[in-house]
Formats: structure tokens, C-alpha cells, sequence
């Protein structure tokens, strides 16, 4: 019997170039159908097949509070009866800037736009015009949005694919883009003596979550603080998916480096589509209307979005958030481990807070280099198996996981006993 999942597939691809509006959810990585999701509920999705899921994905980052937070749908809800959206200021917007700027003290202003992508690329488009220069510097498998500078060497859905690089993109636009190897400080020092007065930002994911999950080597972003700070180059922290995510303070306040500029998303917007870039008040103030870089949007600031997001920003501020999500993550991770081992199966794991990455290699990567050398074949016969024990994991084995709120000591060791199934059937 055909199932549902496998129709809207079948007639998704008649309509949608290969079916899906983001690449990674075509499961092209790891064979498949696609999963279409009905609905959310805590830690919880249930596909259209009526199958129920312990999610791990999370809408790749967002649900840190689980789905349909009665709190989060309330905020959205009352907002919505006062109208969509206006194209013009609104109070909410003035409420979530003030609370970005008073979370991350390295914002002095913020811009509020739709989405990563657009908050990454009026970022590089800022430094470039702050600094005057052309050049940025970014690593290799970090993912900073689908922005035409920035699709060389990048990771998520591009890396799963096997295609660093994006046709459609002349190579007179990736020229003044430098690529660097992550985790490298020798060959980042060396670049700057050679090119420091050209370099206008060093943009980076300060724990990277797009070619799987890599955690910075001791000194390797504190180098890159001084390096900037020494030849005037802008430092952009990409904090779209860290960002209120592997702690309070994001990736920046967990390591104490201030960067010049910080991205935002995902978290921010609490499920619907908000992005934000700010910094210091001399390089924010460049901006339009006051300074000669264009940025607009006109759905930025959408007063529903915003309204998710403020929810959720409120809701995480809880004591002992993060320690109790960070230990169930712990939990999970040891206990994976556990279950490999016990089965002679090769499996390393890591996290920060709740955002964790799996590994079929005997020690945890620390570059794109490493991360290659993974077992991507067994990585895509264990996620068909968790998969059909009622665990949904990301369809690729670059993309980080991330546990909510919601999860709680049942759904670990659900997953765990799934893992222990799954392990066993690898290896008979």
C-alpha cells in the first residue's frame, strides 16, 4: 500500500523543484521518502501517515522549547487578531531589539530581518562598507545562508550533496572570498600578514553546526579576535544557529570573545521566519537611513514573528534552563555511545548545550577535512533505522541535532532502546 508520505512526495515533485523548498529535506543524502509533518507537540512530530517521531531536528534549531509551546502559540495567536503585517514600525520590534541588545552585550544596535541568509549576507555587505575593503575570510564547511559570496566550501545542504561550490554563481563574485580551513590558527595568522589591509570581515560559525557539529580548538577564536582587532578587519560571529541555543549568551558568551557583528535566527523567531544582524554602534550606524549600506525588507520586523520569538527569548530566560537541557543532551549522547559500543560499532559524539553531532569515526572531527572521513554509508543505515523506530533525526550526516526542553527521561531512553535495536541489526 502506498503511503501518504509517498503520494505528496510523488505529486510534490510535479510542482517543487525536487519536491521540497529547502534541499536537505529531499533525503537525497540517504535514499527515502521525505516525511511530511501534520503536527508538533513537545518534543513530538507526527507525519501524515499518523506515525509518531521523537524529533531531534527541531525545525533545524528553533523549537528550543518544543512545538506548540502553549505560551509561544498564545503570544502568536493574540498578536495575529491585531492584523499580519503593517511595512511600517511597530512597539514589538522596539521590545525585541531592546532584549537582543541587553542579552548580548556585543550588540549595541540590531537590524531585525526575515531570515538567516538575509541577516548573513546585509552582514558581509555592511563590513564591506564600514571597513572600505573587499576581501572576507570564511572556513571551510561553515554554512552562512545561500548568499552568492558565500556558497564556496559550504556546508549543510550543499555539503550533503556533494556540492561545495553552487553553479549560477560567477567566479567573479566569489574573487574577493577567502577559504580557510576551520580550526586552522597557523594558516589564518599567515593570511592576515599577507593580506590583513584588504581583509574587510572574518565571518564564522563559532561552533560549527553546518558540516555536522565541530566545537573551535582552544585559541583558535580568540587568534581570530586579535587578528581583527589588529588590522581592522570586522569579526561577524554567525550566531544564526548558536545563537540562544548552546547557551544564554550564545557561542559568545560561552568562550567570552565579543565580535564585531553577530547574526541571528532561527531561536530568535521562535519557529516563524525573523532573522537580526547588530553590533557596535559605529559600524550599525553605516546603515540606511543614516549611512550610505542599503539593507531594507519588507516583511522585516513582522510583528506575528516577532511575537514567537519574544515568547520564546522570555521562556528560556528561566533559571536553570539551560543546565537541565544541556545534562538531557549529556544523557543522550552517553547513552548512543553506550549502545554502539556494546554492539563493536564505531561512534563518537559531542555537544555544547543542547546541540549535539554524531559521528561514525573513532574520534570526534575537527575540521571539514576529518568530517569527511566519516562513515557517511552506515550514518545513512542507522538513520533509516531510527527512523523507522519512531526517531527522526536530520536526513544528512553534516547537519548538527538538537534536543528541546520538552524532552524529558522518556524519550531518551526511547531513543536509546531504538539505537540499541538498530546497532544490533548493522552488525548481523
Amino acid at each position: 500500500m502506498t503511503s501518504r508520505n509517498e503520494l505528496l512526495f510523488e505529486a510534490s515533485q510535479r510542482y517543487i523543484p525536487g519536491g521540497v523548498n529547502s534541499p536537505v529535506r529531499a533525503f537525497r543524502s540517504v535514499g527515502g521518502t521525505p516525511r511530511f509533518f501534520a503536527k508538533g507537540q513537545g518534543a513530538y512530530i507526527t507525519d501524515v501517515d499518523g506515525k509518531e517521531y521523537v524529533d531531534y531536528v527541531g525545525s533545524w534549531g528553533p523549537m528550543i522549547l518544543g512545538h506548540a509551546h502553549p505560551e509561544v502559540i498564545k503570544a502568536v495567536t493574540e498578536k495575529a487578531a491585531f492584523g499580519l503585517s503593517f511595512g511600517a514600525p511597530t512597539e514589538i520590534e522596539l521590545e525585541m531589539a531592546e532584549l537582543l541588545c541587553n542579552l548580548l552585550p556585543s550588540m549595541e544596535q540590531v537590524r531585525l530581518v526575515s531570515s538567516g541568509t538575509e541577516a548573513t549576507m546585509s552582514a558581509l555587505r555592511l563590513a564591506r562598507g564600514f571597513t572600505g575593503r573587499k576581501l572576507i575570510i570564511k572556513f571551510e564547511g561553515c554554512y552562512h545562508g545561500h548568499g552568492d559570496a558565500l556558497l564556496v566550501k559550504a556546508g549543510s545542504g550543499a555539503l550533503t550533496f556533494g556540492n561545495p561550490d553552487s553553479a549560477g554563481v560567477p567566479e567573479e563574485v566569489v574573487t574577493n572570498t577567502l577559504v580557510l580551513r576551520y580550526n586552522d590558527i597557523a594558516q589564518l595568522t599567515e593570511t592576515f600578514a599577507e593580506l590583513g589591509k584588504n581583509i574587510a570581515a572574518v565571518i564564522v560559525e563559532p561552533i560549527a553546526g553546518n558540516m555536522n557539529f565541530l566545537h573551535p580548538a582552544p585559541g583558535f577564536l580568540e587568534t581570530m579576535r586579535d587578528l581583527c582587532t589588529k588590522h581592522g578587519a570586522v569579526l561577524i560571529f554567525d550566531e544564526v544557529m548558536t545563537g540562544f541555543r548552546v547557551g544564554p549568551k550564545g557561542a559568545q558568551g560561552e568562550f567570552g570573545i565579543t565580535p564585531d557583528i553577530t547574526t541571528l535566527g532561527k531561536i530568535i523567531g521562535g519557529g516563524l521566519p525573523v532573522g537580526a544582524f547588530g553590533g557596535k554602534k559605529e559600524i550599525m550606524q553605516k546603515l540606511a537611513p543614516l549611512g550610505p549600506v542599503y539593507q531594507a525588507g519588507t516583511l522585516s520586523g513582522n510583528p506575528v514573528a516577532v511575537a514567537a520569538g519574544l515568547a520564546t527569548l522570555k521562556l528560556i530566560q528561566a533559571p536553570g534552563f539551560y543546565a537541565r537541557i544541556a545534562e538531557i543532551t549529556k544523557t543522550l549522547l552517553g547513552g548512543l555511545r553506550s549502545a554502539a559500543n556494546a554492539a563493536g560499532i564505531t561512534l563518537s559524539a559531542d555537544h555544547h548545550g543542547s546541540m549535539f553531532g554524531l559521528f561514525f569515526r573513532d574520534a570526534v572531527p575537527t575540521n571539514y577535512t576529518e568530517m569527511m572521513e566519516c562513515d557517511r554509508e552506515r550514518f545513512k543505515h542507522f538513520f533509516h533505522g531510527m527512523l523507522d523506530e519512531g526517531i527522526y533525526l536530520a536526513p544528512s550526516a553534516f547537519e548538527a541535532g538538537f534536543v528541546s526542553a520538552a524532552h524529558g527521561e522518556k524519550e531518551i531512553e526511547k531513543t536509546i532502546v531504538a539505537a540499541r535495536k538498530v546497532f544490533a541489526k548493522l552488525t548481523s
